[in-house]
């Protein structure tokens, strides 16, 4: 007489995947507008709790490792981060900063995903404020970080996002960009203003 066997088929457990979210220039509480699992912060304040991190981002990087987070938002940010600045070389911390939110994002099906939230262009409230240096028009993202034109590339701009969205929310401009892999990146236009002849 025989003896039956029976195969049991090892399952392995997966863990889910969390989810994290950086939110740049958060003050004490960054906000998590994709409800991630875990949420960071990063701002010049001292004395941060744990989970936000101090930085100026007009010159220092952002302080954590690539493809880290699947979402970043930046909630009034934008328009504090001077798009040129001397010190004594010249260099351009808005797209430096843009290099830095493309480098910390996820490439994944779901997440990869920045948000800004501005006053923008033509508003009274993009210029009002004495600490506004950097004034965002519904151009800007598209024209400049997105993943075909990508004007920003000749100002060192090494990344690119497809636009998801763009809509008025009152004064502010919020727009939705989803990181693009360096391998799906179109070569980038030139500017207007440089005229290729022959």
């Amino acid at each position: 007489m025989s003896k039956k066997t029976k195969k049991t088929k090892k399952t392995k457990k997966t863990t889910p995947t969390r989810t994290r979210t950086l939110d740049l220039g958060c003050g004490l509480n960054p906000q998590n507008p994709f409800s991630a699992d875990e949420v960071f912060g990063i701002d010049v304040m001292d004395d941060l709790p744990a989970h936000i991190k101090c930085a100026d981002l007009v010159v220092e990087p952002i302080p954590f490792p690539d493809n880290h987070f699947d979402f970043v938002s930046a909630f009034d940010f934008i328009e504090h981060v001077p798009r040129v600045l001397y010190r004594p070389e010249r260099e351009n911390p808005f797209v430096r900063l843009m290099n830095e939110i493309y480098r910390v994002l996820k490439v994944s099906e779901k997440g990869g995903v920045f948000l800004s939230f501005t006053p923008s262009f033509p508003h009274a409230a993009a210029f009002r404020d004495p600490t506004h240096v950097n004034i965002i028009t519904e151009e800007t993202f598209p024209l400049y970080f997105d993943d075909q034109k990508r004007l920003a590339h000749s100002y060192g701009f090494k990344g690119g996002f497809k636009i998801l969205k763009q809509e008025w929310k009152g004064v502010h401009l919020l727009t939705l960009m989803k990181k693009v892999p360096e391998d799906q990146l179109g070569a980038g236009l030139m500017p207007s203003n440089q005229v290729k002849i022959g």
